[in-house]
């Protein structure tokens, strides 16, 4: 029987890491929104000072099986701060290939990802998810996540570049 192992990314995972974050925006229905490339990963997430952290879920097929391991799944994270709580991580991404959901994988990439938060400082673990994505709002909730926008009426914001171009005068 295969079985998985979660590991620290590295710079040969990019294919496999770009193809998950196109298939995760696909899921999302904002696929149109994807415009990075493997490069881009290779230079901002595995330099001398990466912009981010991957983990990835690799299935290791049983002894006799032909079939070399496979990345089937993606936590994408970085270090954030918090004036309040101080250091935390935020997990950017997550992700399982559909034909390998309801294995517990995901709950894997929550766990290691908790543990490196811890062995990094962090105070505070954070992620978000899509309103209508129910099914992944309950495993967080369920591993002791709480929903923020529910508890303390948070809304998340963002501005792109053209905006950011805008306040800056450029």
């Amino acid at each position: 029987m295969a079985s998985t192992r979660i590991r620290e990314a590295t710079e040969r995972d990019c294919g496999d890491i770009l193809r998950m974050i196109r298939e995760l925006a696909e899921y999302e229905k904002l696929s149109h929104q994807v415009k990075i490339s493997e490069e881009a990963l290779r230079a901002d997430g595995f330099g001398e000072n990466p912009s981010f952290h991957c983990l990835v879920a690799e299935v290791i097929p049983a002894p006799g099986e032909l079939q070399g391991p496979r990345v089937v799944g993606l936590g994408l994270y970085y270090f954030i701060y918090s004036t309040w709580k101080g250091r935390n991580i935020y997990l950017e991404d997550i992700y399982v290939m559909p034909q390998y959901r309801g294995q517990g994988i995901g709950t894997k990439i929550i766990k290691k990802v908790a543990e490196v938060a811890l062995c990094k400082g962090c105070s505070q673990f954070r992620l978000a998810v899509l309103d209508w994505n129910k099914k992944a709002m309950d495993l967080y909730k369920s591993l002791g996540a709480q929903d923020l926008t529910e508890l303390e009426g948070w809304h998340s914001f963002r501005f792109e570049e053209a905006a950011m171009r805008e306040l800056a005068g450029w």
